[in-house]
């Protein structure tokens, strides 16, 4: 592992600024080079802010979202429309203020549809691994190819809804269901992509901001390396950018906050 880029920017504004000009330039790129981007998004507190970015000048008409294709990295399974989904935000603050993206370029879990015929997480689980299958992505070592992987870090260090310890270490499957976790909120059932989509995406887009951060950021940037304790160590790669504000460095070990 290594540790990537580390950006360092005044505040959480600044973050989700920085972050949307990432994922504008990485989707252009995409496009350019191989006629589409597969991006999987985030949830979590940062996702509105940079939809927002996003969904403004020059974004809005710059990145070719007619050759973009989304996937959602987790959600929680609870129907759009509710509080706690990741798509709802993705609706309100992107597609709502002017970003074009069709349905058939929009591949999130299907709990809606889940819930209204009485499915459980594992089939929503199942229906995206299904549906990456169908995108002929390329494959490297088993497992797809994302243009972008945006995701944040929890409290605990988890990074998509890999919790520590969580059995999706040991898991093939490319997408799973994971039980609610007891010690974080909400505590909720949730779905995930696999973690080791991490270690092949071409690249992978790490956002934390707020004191909140700062002592699990010191841990994961620590000596100690040890992914199953703490997942968002999977992103520890040469691909990946983490974009902090400053408050979330503020315990950055001195090498870290050195290549910063």
């Amino acid at each position: 592992m290594t540790d990537g880029h580390i950006l360092v920017v005044p505040d959480p504004e600044s973050a989700f600024a920085a972050a949307a000009a990432h994922i504008a330039r990485s989707l252009t790129a995409a496009v350019a080079a191989r006629g589409r981007a597969d991006w999987a998004t985030a949830g979590g507190s940062a996702a509105p802010g940079i939809y927002r970015h996003l969904a403004g000048d020059p974004f809005r008409e710059e990145v070719p979202w007619a050759d973009v294709q989304v996937w959602w990295g987790d959600d929680r399974f609870v129907a759009w429309s509710d509080e706690a989904s990741n798509v709802r935000p993705f609706h309100e603050r992107l597609l709502a203020l002017g970003v074009t993206l069709t349905a058939d370029h929009l591949h999130p879990f299907r709990t809606t549809k889940a819930i209204a015929e009485d499915r459980d997480a594992a089939w929503a689980a199942g229906r995206v691994a299904r549906d990456l299958a169908d995108a002929r992505l390329e494959l490297r070592d088993g497992w797809p190819v994302l243009d972008l992987l945006l995701v944040g870090i929890g409290g605990d260090g988890h990074l998509l809804s890999v919790f520590p310890g969580s059995a999706a270490f040991d898991s093939t499957a490319w997408a799973l269901a994971i039980p609610a976790p007891t010690h974080i909120e909400p505590r909720l059932e949730r779905m995930t992509l696999n973690p080791a989509l991490l270690g092949i995406a071409r690249e992978v887009l790490v956002i934390a901001t707020g004191t909140g951060k700062a002592a699990v950021l010191a841990e994961i940037f620590g000596a100690t390396i040890d992914p199953r304790r703490w997942p968002a160590q999977l992103a520890l790669v040469d691909t990946a950018t983490w974009i902090l504000d400053e408050a979330a460095a503020g315990q950055l070990p001195e090498d870290a906050r050195a290549r910063s």
